[in-house]
């Protein structure tokens, strides 16, 4: 009896196998429904296909592993047997055009949403056979956060936005196995919401929450955050307090409102043709149009400004905490390092990301309250009362929900990527 040799996995024919552009376009259109303050989407990913942007990006990957001597082959891309590149690079970028900017919290919340981002173009590039090989990303200098980039973004050519700046670049390599399900990324993604209306009573089963903490994988791998759970009533007494409070800070503060009410779109069909911001169904639910006509006009910077003498905006901090109050469970995830650097940040985003996947799988919906981490003083406050360590970064309720609300519009996946 002869024994038949070690057979191996079959690959597909390289006439067969998707071409790295269509994995990314892919890519591009799912993590483009991840989660983003105010809706802004202030990411964007370019792909060099550029003799000197790949050697930029090869630079820049291999600068922060010390090297490689494979360097000088893979600065063309690494090819297999049929002739085919198996080494691809993209970079995450912030859109500056897309950014906020009238708080200074409004920097990190600007990294979490590129980390989310990444972290499902990651792995919705895996499910399509390209794995990450080396991520390298780029922090400013001290004190030069728009220029300590400058030399990378210099390096990577004339045809590089003039609006981005580059936080990290990744080397994928082509493996042709999915990890992972393509098509189940996507359903998760798309019903991945933020719901605002109230939640069932039923507390969430301690199991359920064990597994949203599970270790993440991909960008999020190695980010170093704090994931609690508030589920006592005195926690969540607490909060709902505090919300009462401060919840109404923005709606106060004019320039931040300002921006705030720059995203909010006059109905849903203008949402859905900008591609951006959110109705106001997307903050109250759905409404007759003579109240959706008569709460724009109140919320108008304007009205604000002069309503808030009257407490407007403290009324509008009540009804929130009411909503609040009624919620099973409140999550808080943090920084460990109180002043993270763009590494930290953006795998935070990433972990956010992640666990709000793993959220929506488990049939549980999301809020952010995220008024109360804006402004430094009451996100101080607000994690002594709880004693909530490093530096908390995002706070949301989390239950199961009572009815369905509507996603939010968003660009095509393909509007995000750019060919440098």
């Amino acid at each position: 009896m002869t024994s038949s040799p070690t057979s191996t996995p079959r690959q597909p024919a390289a006439e067969h196998r998707p071409s790295f552009e269509h994995a990314l376009y892919e890519a591009a259109g799912i993590a483009a429904l991840g989660p983003s303050s105010h809706n802004c989407q202030p990411w964007g990913v370019a792909w060099p296909t550029g003799r000197g942007a790949r050697r930029a990006a090869e630079r820049l990957v291999d600068e922060a592993h010390g090297g490689s001597a494979e360097a000088a082959a893979r600065i063309s891309g690494v090819t297999s047997a049929d002739g085919n590149e198996t080494d691809e690079y993209v970079i995450l970028a912030l859109d500056r055009e897309r950014e906020l900017t009238s708080l200074p919290a409004h920097a990190v919340e600007m990294l979490i949403s590129c980390g989310a981002y990444l972290q499902i173009l990651l792995r919705a590039l895996a499910a399509q056979g390209w794995s990450t090989d080396r991520v390298r990303f780029v922090e400013p200098l001290a004190g030069e956060r728009r220029s300590g980039t400058r030399d990378a973004c210099r390096s990577l050519g004339d045809t590089w936005p003039v609006s981005w700046s580059p936080l990290c670049v990744v080397r994928l390599r082509r493996t042709d196995e999915a990890s992972g399900s393509l098509a189940g990324l996507r359903r998760t993604a798309l019903a991945r919401r933020t719901n605002r209306a109230p939640y069932r009573p039923d507390a969430v089963e301690p199991a359920v929450l064990d597994g949203l903490c599970a270790p993440p994988a991909g960008a999020a791998e190695g980010a170093d955050v704090t994931v609690r759970h508030l589920v006592a009533d005195s926690e969540r007494e607490v909060f709902a307090g505090f919300v009462a409070r401060h919840g109404g800070r923005d709606f106060s503060h004019r320039q931040a409102w300002r921006e705030t009410y720059s995203f909010v779109r006059r109905d849903a069909a203008e949402a859905e043709e900008r591609g951006d911001g959110f109705p106001l169904s997307q903050l109250f639910g759905p409404m007759p149009t003579p109240r959706r006509l008569a709460l724009r006009v109140a919320l108008a910077p304007t009205t604000m400004s002069v309503l808030r003498y009257a407490g407007y905006h403290r009324l509008l901090a009540r009804q929130l905490a009411r909503v609040v109050r009624q919620t099973p469970a409140v999550v808080a995830m943090g920084f460990a390092d109180p002043a993270p650097g763009v590494e930290a940040t953006v795998r935070g985003g990433a972990r956010l990301a992640e666990y709000w996947s793993r959220a929506t799988d488990a049939g549980l919906v999301l809020h952010p309250v995220s008024v109360v981490l804006q402004h430094d003083d009451v996100r101080t406050e607000l994690q002594d009362r709880l004693g909530l360590p490093g530096r908390t970064f995002f706070v949301s309720r989390l239950g199961r929900p009572l009815t369905d609300f509507p996603r939010s519009p968003r660009r095509t996946g393909a509007r995000a990527v750019r060919t440098i």
